[in-house]
Protein backbone atom coordinates (compact mmCIF):
# COMPACT_ATOMS: atom_id res chain seq x y z
CA UNK A 1 0.00 0.00 0.00
CA UNK A 2 1.10 2.92 -0.52
CA UNK A 3 0.46 6.90 0.34
CA UNK A 4 -1.02 9.94 -1.10
CA UNK A 5 -0.75 13.11 0.95
CA UNK A 6 -2.66 15.73 0.24
CA UNK A 7 -1.37 19.33 0.72
CA UNK A 8 -3.62 19.92 3.61
CA UNK A 9 -3.03 16.39 4.97
CA UNK A 10 1.22 17.86 4.45
CA UNK A 11 0.33 21.11 6.24
CA UNK A 12 -1.90 19.73 9.01
CA UNK A 13 0.39 16.81 9.83
CA UNK A 14 3.18 19.64 10.13
CA UNK A 15 0.60 21.68 12.54
CA UNK A 16 -0.04 18.69 14.79
CA UNK A 17 3.71 17.66 15.11
CA UNK A 18 4.45 21.55 16.02
CA UNK A 19 1.15 21.23 18.73
CA UNK A 20 1.60 18.09 20.24
CA UNK A 21 4.10 15.77 18.07
CA UNK A 22 2.13 13.50 15.84
CA UNK A 23 4.68 12.55 13.08
CA UNK A 24 3.94 11.20 9.79
CA UNK A 25 4.74 7.54 10.49
CA UNK A 26 2.59 8.07 13.18
CA UNK A 27 -0.21 8.86 10.76
CA UNK A 28 0.47 6.44 8.04
CA UNK A 29 0.89 3.73 11.43
CA UNK A 30 -2.38 4.58 12.14
CA UNK A 31 -3.89 4.02 8.45
CA UNK A 32 -2.70 0.93 8.44
CA UNK A 33 -3.38 -0.21 11.09
CA UNK A 34 -6.26 1.50 13.08
CA UNK A 35 -8.33 0.58 16.45
CA UNK A 36 -11.43 1.64 14.57
CA UNK A 37 -12.62 2.64 11.05
CA UNK A 38 -15.60 4.60 11.02
CA UNK A 39 -17.55 6.43 7.57
CA UNK A 40 -16.91 9.82 7.18
CA UNK A 41 -18.01 12.43 4.65
CA UNK A 42 -18.25 11.98 0.68
CA UNK A 43 -17.58 8.62 -0.07
CA UNK A 44 -14.57 9.05 2.69
CA UNK A 45 -13.55 6.54 5.66
CA UNK A 46 -11.80 7.54 9.04
CA UNK A 47 -8.76 5.77 10.29
CA UNK A 48 -8.55 6.00 14.52
CA UNK A 49 -6.35 5.43 17.10
CA UNK A 50 -6.91 6.59 20.75
CA UNK A 51 -3.62 8.75 20.98
CA UNK A 52 -2.28 10.99 24.04
CA UNK A 53 -5.18 10.76 25.67
CA UNK A 54 -7.05 12.07 22.82
CA UNK A 55 -8.23 10.22 19.33
CA UNK A 56 -6.36 11.36 16.37
CA UNK A 57 -8.39 11.23 13.12
CA UNK A 58 -7.28 10.59 9.68
CA UNK A 59 -10.04 10.83 6.91
CA UNK A 60 -8.66 8.91 3.68
CA UNK A 61 -10.05 7.38 0.62
CA UNK A 62 -9.26 4.46 -1.04
CA UNK A 63 -7.30 4.61 -4.36
CA UNK A 64 -6.64 0.99 -5.94
CA UNK A 65 -4.62 -0.59 -3.37
CA UNK A 66 -3.22 3.13 -1.70
CA UNK A 67 -5.22 5.12 0.09
CA UNK A 68 -5.35 8.95 -0.13
CA UNK A 69 -4.90 10.93 2.79
CA UNK A 70 -7.19 13.89 2.74
CA UNK A 71 -6.15 15.37 6.39
CA UNK A 72 -5.16 14.61 9.91
CA UNK A 73 -6.45 15.70 13.14
CA UNK A 74 -6.16 15.05 16.81
CA UNK A 75 -9.09 15.76 19.14
CA UNK A 76 -9.93 15.49 23.03
CA UNK A 77 -12.91 14.73 22.12
CA UNK A 78 -13.12 10.72 22.01
CA UNK A 79 -16.74 9.64 22.96
CA UNK A 80 -17.73 11.99 20.37
CA UNK A 81 -16.75 10.31 17.40
CA UNK A 82 -15.73 6.70 18.97
CA UNK A 83 -18.42 3.63 18.13
CA UNK A 84 -19.30 1.65 20.19
CA UNK A 85 -18.54 1.07 23.71
CA UNK A 86 -17.75 4.43 25.65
Amino acid sequence: MKFIWTKHAKERQKEWERKIGITRLEVEDAVINPEQIVHGDMDAFVAQSKNRNGLLRIPFKNIGEDRKILTVYWTSKVEKYWKGEK
